[in-house]
């Protein structure tokens, strides 16, 4: 997913606010349902955050141009672990390995077929 920095994402400098890098994630992730015209909330079932592991390298700045990048490190029964990198150009400013449960209400629910061939591109 290819975005540009825009002044809200920036803290009075004009560098990209630390919890945006988490939100480019987030939409990256988003936009990989979307893109097949799905959407990542499946009836009353939907991902869940259960780990981070950030790392910030470098700063991002008014008017960068981003790319998020996804890889699929591991699949599990009802969890997918990916790895998501923030990039300008080829350096890399931010990354993170995300747990993602998928759950229907509080209870963890198998991962569909749907959701697997989804991710399945995205393997490292």
């Amino acid at each position: 997913m290819k975005f540009r920095v825009y002044y809200e994402d920036t803290d009075a400098g004009g560098i990209v606010y630390h919890t945006n890098y988490l939100k480019y994630c987030e939409r990256a992730r988003s936009d990989i349902f979307f893109d097949k015209g799905l959407s990542p909330v499946i009836g009353n079932s939907n991902f869940v955050v259960v780990h981070i592991d950030a790392t910030f390298k470098a700063s991002a700045k008014l008017g960068d141009m981003l790319n998020v990048t996804t890889k699929l490190i591991s699949q599990k029964r009802t969890s997918l672990i990916l790895t998501q990198e923030v990039l300008r150009e080829s350096k890399v400013l931010f990354s993170m390995d995300i747990t993602l449960v998928f759950m229907q209400g509080e209870h963890p629910k198998r991962l569909t077929n749907e959701i697997l061939d989804l991710f399945s591109v995205y393997k490292a």
